[in-house]
């Protein structure tokens, strides 16, 4: 199975402008962008055979190509990184059978997540689109409600039904979290896609939708279409799992690469 890796990223992003730019101190001591930062987990990932940058702005390009990334340019009409991607896999003249968008924004996407994900569009099929989703602990839950608690958009979670489809994604903690000392599951969405190529051109063909837009959430599109989602619940092994959506998530992701050394 043929698969690419796209990192859709955006410079005008509503809620943090130039995020993939914003410069991220490891372990190490050294600064690296947050597009570094998720292109390496994406070069860590086995299997694959190509990983691309897809952006429409000429300083993440720059920026991409000066750490050795390859570039595809995409149109600033992209609403989102399916469409994104959607527009980066016209570009292929070797078309893969599976794409996976592994967002801008997630440099502590760990290897075996996507490993895994492969793995399971691979043994099925009838899978068109899927995605990660991985149990929240007591720290990433504390961090979603004080988010909320403070006005602030934070991860999304997913609620799942028994058959491992997802019933919905939120912005919101679902199911609500009366206390923290006895939390129902929850579990938190991972910001990756797998689509195969079927999935990206019927995207492409849908309007937004109320719900897309209302939550922002591109995967909704696919729901709201009666598309299925497949969710892959996946291991943290240890490793805190967050991704860079506002400012005060760069301390808490220089917090994690210090505490797990990475550099």
């Amino acid at each position: 199975m043929k698969s690419v890796i796209f990192i859709p990223a955006r410079y005008a992003s509503s809620r943090y402008p130039g995020k993939p730019l914003v410069e991220l101190t490891g372990a190490d001591g050294v600064k690296k962008s947050l597009i570094q930062r998720s292109w390496e987990a994406a070069k860590a990932v086995d299997g694959v055979d190509a990983v691309y940058v897809l952006t429409d702005d000429d300083r993440i390009r720059d920026a991409s190509l000066a750490f050795g990334a390859d570039v595809l340019m995409t149109s600033s009409e992209a609403r989102n990184g399916t469409e994104r991607c959607a527009e980066g896999l016209a570009q292929l003249d070797d078309q893969p059978d599976v794409v996976v968008n592994l967002q801008g924004d997630a440099p502590l996407t760990p290897a075996w997540f996507v490993e895994d994900l492969l793995t399971a569009v691979a043994a099925d099929e009838e899978v068109q689109m899927a995605t990660p989703v991985l149990r929240c602990d007591k720290e990433t839950l504390t961090n979603f409600v004080t988010d909320r608690l403070n006005s602030r958009v934070g991860g999304t979670t997913a609620a799942i039904r028994p058959d491992g489809k997802a019933l919905y994604f939120s912005k919101e903690v679902l199911p609500y979290v009366g206390s923290l000392d006895n939390p129902p599951e929850v579990w938190h969405h991972v910001g990756v896609y797998a689509y195969r190529p079927k999935a990206l051109a019927a995207y492409g063909s849908w309007p937004e939708g109320p719900l897309e837009k209302a939550e922002g959430l591109e995967q909704l599109r696919f729901l709201e279409n009666g598309w299925p989602i497949t969710c892959v619940p996946v291991e943290g092994r240890g490793r805190v799992f967050w991704e860079l959506n506002n400012p005060i998530d760069v301390e808490r992701i220089e917090a994690v690469l210090k505490q797990e050394g990475l550099s």
